[in-house]
């Protein structure tokens, strides 16, 4: 691979990924950053990727859903990979707001296999890869995990919408074959999360003495991937997963939503002591915790078999959710202005002043 695309490269995972394939993977090319900067996107998530590999980095503001533009970045860049995160991707939004779910990762994923088919032509020395969510199959009981043979059951307008670009994806495999893979996450967490989400939500309200909200009783089962080892399956499977296949990525560490945030307060009392916060006012940040009402829809337990993965090519996680968690509250610990600018929204101000079109 001498140039990739990659899609949503100023989100959570797809700057996490960015910086694997430049600085672990060892990639050599060009990497071609193509984000909309909606909301979660942030491009000082790579400020510093602009800088030390100038001209292999190379950051576009834009749309998936714009065919003149992907069919010029196409044309310019001669892509011999695509790695497409690109996607509204919180429930609770989708819940609320379906539309620009269904635009960006249906329409949007639609643009870029078209662009690609017609771009490519029928080589096969190319690779299409997916990036989506293991939130397409459903919920699962007490017992199981699931397979990539697991039938689709979404049941949010995100996990719908996730569902059907897997399918357009795999229908331009047997249609047109277009060299395509797709992974299937399991709950990821760690650095330049957006602070919607559980981890990041939890740690930052509890530094800053603020209730530490808990859905229904707590109860929910997720399977916890920590950034790092979900980017070095991605990578794997870019460069070694059949065509045509889908590879599910779990992180083996099933917990309970409750423990999570218990978990989270502990790593903070060793990390930052809520006795010398001010924010808690002589209060534990396990007294923060607060029970509110269940999402509508709320899945009960997800958990991921990774076995397909791990046999075929060799990946398995390397760091343990106990592990993960003390980094995670670490680096946002370590990096104030980061979570300030995200919080505050000035990152936006600063973004629309030097990223206009």
């Amino acid at each position: 691979m001498n140039t990739i695309l990659v899609t949503g490269g100023a989100g959570f995972i797809g700057s996490n990924f960015i910086r694997y394939a430049l600085e672990d993977a060892g990639f050599k090319g060009r990497l071609v950053n193509l984000d909309k900067l909606t909301y979660a996107g942030n491009p000082e998530n790579l400020s510093d990727m602009q800088k030390k590999y100038k001209g292999r980095y190379v950051f576009v503001k834009g749309d998936i859903c714009d065919f003149k533009l992907l069919e010029r970045l196409f044309k310019k860049h001669r892509f011999d990979a695509v790695v497409h995160f690109a996607a509204e991707s919180h429930v609770d939004r989708s819940i609320f707001g379906p539309k620009d779910f269904i635009e960006t990762n249906i329409h949007g994923t639609f643009a870029l296999l078209e662009t690609a088919r017609q771009a490519w032509a029928g080589r096969k020395d190319v690779r299409f890869h997916h990036v989506s969510t293991d939130e397409v199959y459903g919920s699962l009981g007490r017992t199981g995990k699931f397979k990539e043979t697991t039938p689709y059951d979404p049941r949010s307008p995100y996990s719908a919408s996730k569902a059907s670009s897997d399918h357009l994806v795999m229908a331009y495999h047997h249609t047109y074959g277009l060299p395509v893979t797709i992974s299937n996450c399991s709950n990821n967490y760690g650095p330049y999360h957006f602070p919607e989400k559980l981890i990041p939500l939890v740690i930052l309200n509890a530094l800053e003495g603020k209730p530490l909200p808990v859905y229904g009783d707590g109860l929910q089962v997720r399977d916890w991937l920590y950034v790092g080892d979900h980017c070095a399956a991605i990578w794997r499977v870019l460069r070694k997963g059949r065509t045509g296949q889908t590879y599910n990525v779990g992180g083996a560490s099933e917990k309970y939503n409750i423990d999570v945030v218990k978990g989270i307060c502990a790593a903070l009392e060793r990390q930052a002591p809520s006795a010398a916060n001010p924010a808690l006012k002589g209060k534990k940040y396990l007294q923060l915790i607060t029970y509110v009402k269940d999402r509508p829809g709320h899945d009960r337990r997800y958990a991921i078999d990774f076995s397909k993965l791990r046999r075929e090519l060799g990946w398995r996680p390397s760091v343990t959710f106990k592990e993960g968690l003390e980094r995670t509250v670490a680096w946002y610990l370590a990096n104030p202005a980061w979570v300030k600018n995200v919080k505050s929204g000035e990152y936006r101000k600063w973004l629309n002043k030097n990223y206009r079109r």
